[in-house]
């Protein structure tokens, strides 16, 4: 019997295994299509995701593949001359290909011991008290300790286990290719960027040689958007917007998505869980989707490896719901909001003028952009200084740099007063005594990922801060 299996391969199925492995948790992998996908379905990472690759120690991997580019205009587009600071190490948008995305989390998941099996479509799903049995399409089945379910949108583990998934369906689909164009690259760009002032969802991105990854509204909806766009009806589109395909030919691939927006009641079914798309769905803007589904495997995978050690909290599991499912709220939020200010309607257009205006302050626009790049989230610990509940910004410290403090994904109680124990705590939590200019805190007491649990120099109150997340101490 397996500790976990995770169906779905993606990058937040990906990065749970990672995580769950760093633990030891004895982690099986399925996946149903036999290959990696090629289609692209997101482009890139926004900061918190870097950050959580470079708190595993992992990061360099990824910007070495990627291309950085300016947060300027990630929310709705609009571009605004306003410089702002942004609270993070990682200023950027880092431009990477979804399977190359892919290919790197799961080199680092098989580097850590995770079993993969592709080809392996999950049908049904039966639990009880002590275990949960997986059906396989072959008629064998699997049995784990948990499941969770990172396999996407249309997820048959949520399906399984009868957790509703309400919210509203797609109103528009945009088609997407990955084609080759014969016109000038010159003469492309110049057309999407003029055309793109009042038509959000046309565009051409260069991806080097004569191909371009290319989208435009589709004429209408689909009765199954599973159903793959014809390379005509990219054309059409393109001519009706253009005037032109630019010699539009030979596809890699084709899609259409919605902006269906939906969200699970609930992210846990007893030993059954929900991550990534599987628990919400929502419209693209913005680039959200992939990072908002590694962020959910973050905040699980070292509550669950807790589980599966036996020294978890009785809570904790149910903190991953109450956490991710709050963010979520909050994404598919300023997602539909997105998605309005990009139609092309007198009232969504006027809405697009004023917020402009309004982004030419700094802290609106620096609001809005760490909304996106979601460095902003504060999880609800309670009362206490607004740094708890927040992520940990990287900081320089005398012998090195914070995250590095956090490759092997324990807690961490970094100490400046040199006077604090987390003794009966030092198979989960490590003590580092070490001074930084830029912590305004004696001590902080941080989670595997991140965010900050305590802050205080009082070791009684420690001794009552560290139950909370990393149960009781050992004897």
């Amino acid at each position: 019997m397996f500790d976990v299996i995770i169906s779905g391969a993606g990058p937040t199925g990906l990065m749970l295994a990672s995580e769950l492995r760093l633990h030891g948790v004895n982690t099986l992998l399925i996946e149903r299509d036999a290959e990696p996908t090629e289609v692209v379905k997101a482009m890139g990472m926004h900061a918190r995701t870097v950050e959580i690759l470079d708190q595993r120690g992992i990061a360099d991997r990824f910007i070495a593949l990627g291309t950085q580019h300016p947060t300027n205009g990630f929310f709705a587009g609009i571009y605004t001359d306003v410089q702002i600071q942004l609270d993070t190490s990682f200023p950027f948008v880092l431009g990477l290909q979804q399977p190359i995305t892919d290919r790197l989390l799961a080199e680092r998941a098989v580097e850590l011991g995770t079993e993969i099996r592709r080809g392996t479509e999950l049908v049904g799903v039966t639990q009880d008290e002590e275990c949960v049995t997986v059906e396989l399409a072959d008629g064998s089945t699997l049995r784990t300790r948990y499941l969770v379910g990172c396999d996407g949108g249309r997820s048959t583990v949520r399906k399984a286990v009868g957790i509703d998934f309400p919210g509203e369906p797609s109103r528009i689909e945009t088609l997407l290719g990955e084609v080759e164009l014969t016109a000038p690259r010159e003469e492309v760009i110049a057309a999407v960027m003029e055309l793109h002032k009042t038509h959000r969802r046309f565009g051409a991105v260069p991806l080097g040689g004569n191909r371009y990854r290319v989208g435009a509204p589709a004429a209408g909806l689909t009765d199954d958007p599973r159903v793959p766009p014809t390379l005509e009806e990219l054309r059409e589109q393109f001519l009706s917007i253009a005037g032109t395909d630019f010699g539009m030919h030979s596809p890699r691939w084709l899609s259409r998505f919605g902006d269906a927006t939906r969200l699970a009641d609930h992210y846990r079914s007893g030993r059954v869980l929900l991550a990534g798309d599987a628990a919400h769905i929502h419209p693209p803007v913005g680039g959200q989707g992939l990072n908002l589904g590694v962020q959910d495997a973050f905040n699980l995978g070292w509550k669950l490896a807790a589980a599966v050690a036996g020294w978890a909290p009785a809570d904790l599991l149910d903190t991953y719901e109450s956490e991710r499912r709050t963010w979520a709220e909050d994404v598919l939020n300023n997602t539909r909001a997105q998605t309005e200010l990009s139609l092309p309607e007198p009232g969504p257009q006027a809405m697009r003028r004023l917020l402009t205006e309004l982004m030419a302050f700094p802290e609106v626009k620096r609001y809005l952009t760490e909304k996106v790049i979601a460095v902003n989230i504060r999880y609800d610990f309670g009362d206490g200084p607004d740094l708890l509940g927040r992520r940990q910004r990287d900081i320089p410290l005398k012998q090195g740099r914070l995250y590095e403090l956090l490759h092997e994904g324990r807690g961490l109680l970094l100490d400046q007063t040199g006077k604090l124990s987390a003794a009966g705590w030092s198979d989960r939590v490590d003590h580092v005594v070490a001074v930084s200019e830029e912590l305004d805190a004696p001590a902080i007491l941080l989670r595997p990922d991140g965010h900050v649990a305590w802050i205080g120099s009082d070791q009684h109150d420690l001794l009552a801060a560290l139950p909370r997340w990393f149960g009781s101490p050992a004897s």
